[in-house]
């Protein structure tokens, strides 16, 4: 039973801790594989303290939980004494359930609904942004404060009711009872509210991705938006430091009251006594460093509100919003677009900007944010499909092209396409075409060439499908010929039928969207449907066991991200200054480089330098010959659906992932 015992807990403890090692081995890894360790580097240390925007998201989320939790602390201590005196039971119960229900609502609802209330609030007040630093503070206070409490009230209910009357039949005052009885009491209770409120600060991601404004990005958020590719290696350097700085801590918190430490207290004690002064009340030292920690707290928090709020003297402002991973970062030796576009319009125009560079993660979440008007962007570059929905709404202002003129680099394939039919809204950035991309150590180069592939029984549990409705449907429907946008149900139907047929055959691995890099670079998926520039990206990391192949069938997704001004814009004028630096040469050739994707730019894919850099093979694949590309892209591409069609692709997507 022993014998037993010690198993399970051996199991127990590989189960919690063996992801930590898995990551602490690959921080020193040498290439980007998770899969794969190809020698010991400091490489990823030296790349995240290069990073400057993982840095300042660090930094963001340090400040902004120790607010939170020094605010929620002084707040949550003075309600639980509230509560705690309160002479009617019913009242008592009341708020106590009322303080249970932050913690039993789901972080989504109470992150979409205190943002729909900021939304409210500055439409009362005629704000001009509705998420700033403010909300977020607000909404972290306002998760923290239910643990505070009930990290405090028992410990008042446990504590002698007497001692505080019996300081005051001795003579104080009620403040003073409570400074010099109660509050050294339930001082444990305080600390443990302190730090768990700074934990859950920490960690949180789902609440602040909805309460966040421009400018202020913490860490969760950045690593959620890592999203148009893997996250990078880094990443791993940066949890393993964290860990290792909490093991510090908690080996320090343990060695405080050490042999030596205990010398020390008596040494003090004793110079104490020989001066004649009575030793300090250990209670009343207690509370002394406590206070001064919490007025620290509080001035800090004063002081970053303050700081984040004051907008008189700051240079004019640029927020960018782009999906995660692309746009050249500096990382890896490569230009840091951002940086530079900021440093090359002072010295153009005398003036300094300050450019908030910030990622979303999908279209959708994009749409969401700007469509309930809860945040101001100036540049956003959404994909076609969404570019057509949000002209429909009136969600995006006509360009000035006077302000653009790098325009006419833009392929004129590129112009005039469905989405924005008459150049007025958008500029295209870059482009892209879904492929196979498959092993080809497992894959028989004679089963190549079509979307056969994978429906082929051959490759029974090798496959990875689209773990989305749109791509994982239009896989089907290319295969069967059927119109990707079509608003016939039943061909849905035949197109699910053939999703269904995909999956009982036990063909599917796995559905799958970012996990797509590992697995194929790995080997554990042999075939998967993906987009053409994420190929390379995932050749730079494969094993030596892996060798990756890419073809694209006779019919697939075309599709373009274009630059846009949103109606929200602050800065319409320096928001078109800076989508035409994106069109010059060096900017637009780094951005191409870096994320391997198409550019539509005669800049780029005509420059030497650059079809030198990528190869030949890279550039026929990125850039395929394939005749009239708008005629190609307006017959394949994805196109904006009506609701009621949406909705019953949803419904028959739930068909298939519970089926």
């Amino acid at each position: 039973m022993k014998k037993a015992s010690k198993i399970f807990t051996a199991l127990m403890f590989l189960f919690l801790f063996a992801p930590l090692v898995i990551l602490l081995v690959f921080s020193f890894n040498e290439a980007r594989s998770l899969s794969v360790f190809s020698g010991f580097s400091l490489k990823w240390y030296r790349e995240l303290f290069r990073d400057t925007e993982t840095l300042k998201a660090v930094r963001n989320t340090l400040v902004l939980a120790v607010c939170a939790a020094g605010v929620s602390t002084v707040m949550g201590t003075a309600a639980a004494v509230g509560i705690h005196r309160m002479r009617s039971k019913y009242l008592r119960s009341a708020l106590d359930m009322v303080t249970n229900i932050p913690m039993i609502n789901p972080d989504i609802i109470t992150g979409i609904s205190m943002m729909l209330m900021f939304v409210f609030a500055s439409h009362l007040f005629g704000l001009a942004n509705s998420l700033s630093f403010i909300t977020l503070l607000i909404a972290h206070i306002t998760f923290c404060l239910p643990y505070v409490i009930l990290q405090v009230l028992p410990r008042l209910r446990q504590m002698d009711k007497s001692l505080p009357e019996a300081a005051m039949d001795l003579g104080c005052t009620p403040w003073g009872a409570f400074w010099k009885v109660e509050l050294p009491e339930i001082m444990p209770a305080i600390v443990t509210g302190m730090i768990m409120a700074f934990t859950l600060s920490l960690d949180d991601f789902v609440i602040s991705y909805f309460t966040t404004g421009t400018g202020f990005q913490t860490l969760p958020i950045r690593i959620y938006n890592m999203t148009k590719k893997t996250v990078t290696p880094d990443m791993y350097a940066l949890a393993t430091l964290i860990f290792f700085v909490i093991l510090a801590l908690l080996l320090l918190s343990n060695l405080t009251d050490s042999e030596d430490n205990q010398k020390l207290r008596a040494a003090r004690k004793a110079k104490r006594a020989a001066s004649g002064r009575p030793p300090m009340d250990p209670r009343r030292r207690r509370i002394l460093y406590t206070c001064g920690g919490s007025l620290a707290v509080i001035a800090l928090a004063a002081t970053v509100v303050l700081a984040v709020t004051e907008t008189d003297n700051k240079p004019q402002v640029l927020n960018v919003y782009n999906w995660g991973e692309y746009i050249s970062d500096g990382s890896e030796g490569s230009m840091d677009v951002v940086k530079e576009f900021a440093a090359w319009y002072e010295e153009e125009y005398g003036r300094p900007v300050q450019v908030n560079y910030e990622t979303f993660a999908s279209n959708e979440d994009m749409y969401a944010k700007l469509s309930k008007n809860a945040i101001s962007y100036d540049v956003i570059i959404p994909s076609d499909y969404m570019i057509a929905r949000m002209i429909d709404e009136d969600m995006l202002l006509p360009l000035d092209f006077d302000n653009i003129p790098n325009y006419q680099y833009i392929d004129e394939d590129f112009r005039g396409l469905y989405y924005d039919p008459d150049n007025l809204y958008s500029v295209p950035y870059a482009y892209g075409i879904v492929g196979v991309i498959y092993n080809a150590n497992v894959v028989d180069e004679a089963d190549t060439g079509g979307w056969d592939l994978m429906w082929n029984e051959k490759y029974a549990g090798q496959v990875l499908q689209f773990n989305n409705s749109r791509d994982a449907f239009g896989t089907a429907m290319y295969r069967a010929g059927i119109d990707v946008n079509t608003t016939d149900r039943s061909l849905w139907d035949q197109a699910l039928e053939s999703l269904l047929e995909q999956r009982r055959s036990g063909v599917v691995r796995s559905y799958v969207m970012d996990e797509v890099y590992n697995m194929m670079e790995s080997g554990e998926g042999a075939i998967a449907a993906y987009y053409a520039g994420d190929y390379f990206t995932m050749l730079d990391a494969q094993a030596d066991n892996v060798d990756l192949r890419f073809y694209y069938p006779e019919r697939t997704n075309f599709y373009i991200d274009a630059m846009c001004i949103p109606t929200c814009c602050q800065n319409k004028e320096v928001a078109e200054i800076f989508i035409n630096y994106m069109l010059s040469r060096e900017p637009a050739i780094a951005n191409a480089e870096y994320t391997y994707y198409a550019s539509p730019n005669r800049l780029v894919y005509e420059d030497p330098d650059y079809i030198e850099e990528m190869g030949e093979e890279t550039m026929d694949i990125l850039y395929p010959d394939w005749g009239d590309f708008s005629e190609q892209y307006n017959t394949y591409a994805y196109r904006n659906l009506d609701n009621d069609l949406l909705s019953y692709i949803n419904s028959l997507w739930e068909t298939l992932k519970i089926n």
